[in-house]
């Protein structure tokens, strides 16, 4: 069971991107699910997230610019990051609850993380 996060890069202030984070494994499904932000001297934060039944909630420099959605087929989680701005640039990391079965048939409740794909934007 692991978590793919791809799609990061550099781009210009103005720019976006789009990020993707795929589950693989026997994964039944995706539960919760997150983007955080890691920049150097800071700690982890969070940028949006979405529940199991589509509830979403974003930091306050994500609202209006930043979208997450999630497909459930695919088991994947992706964020739109429109009018990306410097401040924006950090590695973003996907964390997701997932629910995995293995080959009995045993269901296993589990939290991953990503690992992470670099944003640059600059200015």
């Amino acid at each position: 069971v692991q978590l793919q996060a791809s799609g990061g890069g550099s781009v210009q202030a103005g720019g976006s991107l789009t990020l993707s984070c795929e589950a693989s494994g026997r994964i039944v499904r995706i539960d919760d699910a997150g983007w955080y932000r890691q920049t150097p001297g800071k700690q982890r934060e969070l940028v949006a997230m979405m529940t199991s039944d589509g509830r979403t909630t974003y930091a306050d420099s994500a609202k209006g610019r930043f979208t997450v959605s999630r497909d459930n087929a695919k088991k994947r989680v992706d964020l739109r990051m429109n009018n990306l701005k410097p401040e924006d640039t950090g590695v973003y990391i996907c964390n997701a609850q997932l629910l995995s079965v293995d080959e009995y048939s045993t269901f296993t409740a589990e939290n991953a993380w990503g690992q992470g794909t670099q944003v640059t934007v600059s200015s």
